[in-house]
């Protein structure tokens, strides 16, 4: 994968997944409402350049009752009904659907929502001083009108593509599951970042940066065209949708990876060795990463990260030694990529324990 051969050679490269995909402390960001500031057992977090804050804090701040419940949030109060799911966009505001552009979430136990959409759903106005990193929250201001798009879209950047994509726009592939690749014209928001082949989401199988992103369907392509799908937003805060096209030839060739040992789910320590089986002389790909969270989605390739590439002999047979600062009691994701001397491609991800 030349993409990321040249990311992980790349002396600026980016913090690897478990400490980009965790919520980041929003740094001395301050809220006020009606003139009070308000404090917070535990501090705002920023996710998707929006500000979060703990659920009950807010809605109780606001003079509003909540109650959770499976992942559902259900606040009354001023004459106004919000319905919030963890992990999902799709919110009810007094009986109308909204599209939020982030989702609830819960860590160390808490549940954060978003400020902005809570505060506009029950009534408020919401302003935002960049110079003094204060949000300003006026429950006397607000618009209660039901079609209020209460959390702005970002613009969009009719000028953003891809580039050096692969296979390239047009072109025929000679693997059921082909390496596909392409890098981005600018820098975009990478957990924003979501991919489809055919309208099914692969999202949990990229590997991206903020330059560009790497993912081998986990599915055969049958012969014709195939189209992959990117939207998200630029790190500028823009919106985007864009793709390219393909085509998997009628002859085109399956490659295999198995017989791997230590299996899914055993335990290994910071040292260990990947053994398998695929196509003779195929180039294997492999890369790990440890963290002390479950893993899932859109891992990112920067410093720490181990790589490797080794070369099946001629009964198909590969190792690998793998060297990683594992966390005790954590997982380590091991993702391995086959290419056949025809060009015929496979991907498996095996999880284990540390």
């Amino acid at each position: 994968m030349d993409l990321f051969k040249r990311v992980a050679s790349a002396a600026a490269a980016v913090a690897l997944l478990a400490a980009v995909s965790a919520p980041a402390l929003a740094a001395n960001v301050n809220v006020v409402v009606n003139g009070q500031v308000m404090s917070f057992d535990q501090p705002p977090v920023m996710r998707s350049n929006r500000v979060f804050v703990p659920m009950r804090a807010i809605f109780e701040r606001l003079g509003s009752t909540v109650v959770y419940s499976n992942g559902t949030i259900n606040a009354q109060g001023n004459g106004h009904a919000v319905h919030l799911h963890i992990g999902s966009t799709e919110a009810s505001v007094n009986g109308n659907n909204f599209a939020m552009d982030v989702a609830p979430f819960t860590v160390a136990g808490r549940t954060e929502v978003p400020l902005r959409f809570v505060a506009q759903a029950l009534g408020a106005g919401v302003s935002w001083n960049s110079n003094t990193s204060t949000v300003y929250i006026n429950t006397s201001g607000g618009n209660n009108s039901p079609n209020q798009n209460y959390t702005p879209q970002p613009s969009t950047n009719a000028s953003f593509h891809v580039t050096d994509e692969s296979p390239a726009n047009g072109a025929t592939a000679s693997s059921t599951h082909p390496a596909i690749h392409a890098s981005f014209s600018e820098a975009v928001n990478r957990d924003s970042l979501r991919v489809s082949i055919d309208g099914h989401d692969v999202t949990t199988l990229v590997y991206a940066n903020t330059n560009g992103f790497d993912v081998t369907p986990n599915f055969e392509l049958a012969p014709g065209t195939h189209k992959v799908t990117l939207t998200g937003t630029t790190a500028a805060g823009a919106a985007f949708n864009t793709g390219w096209s393909f085509v998997t030839s009628a002859r085109a060739a399956a490659n295999y990876i198995n017989n791997l040992s230590p299996g899914p789910g055993a335990k290994v320590a910071s040292t260990f060795t990947v053994r398998g089986h695929t196509i003779p002389g195929s180039k294997v790909h492999v890369v790990a990463t440890g963290t002390a969270a479950a893993l899932g989605g859109l891992l990112q390739i920067g410093t720490g990260t181990f790589q490797n590439d080794v070369t099946a002999d001629g009964n198909g047979n590969f190792s690998v030694s793998i060297g990683l600062n594992a966390v005790s009691g954590g997982q380590v994701r091991v993702i391995l990529t086959s290419t056949s001397p025809s060009g015929a491609s496979i991907e498996r991800q095996v999880v284990y324990s540390s």
